[in-house]
């Protein structure tokens, strides 16, 4: 059974400097749930302050791995990984895909 949906694994820094990471197959969805109180349960009390970076991954279970691999990491170590993604990717082209301009704010950290 194939799909072509995209998995996409993300870090958010919240607003009191903590990082959550997750995975979707709709960003721009998932950070608006966030930051409405219907996302997780952990943004619900620490409510996201910016997206630190993002990747996509061709299944679930590949994105599953790399979840839990970023999750077994300490802050500092996130977020050298976060800026990783940024450089790779170029935050310009992530600042001007559509998908996502409208509802997540991307910054260098």
């Amino acid at each position: 059974m194939s799909s072509s949906k995209r998995w996409v694994l993300y870090l958010i820094e919240c607003v009191d400097g903590s990082i959550y990471t997750g995975i979707t197959v709709d960003l721009a969805a998932r950070y608006a749930a966030h930051e409405n109180g219907s996302g997780a349960r952990y943004t619900r009390s620490h409510p996201p302050a910016r997206l630190l970076g993002f990747e996509e991954h061709p299944d679930r279970s590949s994105a599953s791995q790399a979840e839990y691999r970023i999750k077994q990491l300490t802050p500092a170590n996130k977020r050298r990984y976060a800026l990783g993604l940024l450089q790779t990717k170029g935050a310009s082209q992530v600042m001007a895909a559509p998908e996502l301009t409208s509802a997540v704010k991307l910054e260098a950290v």
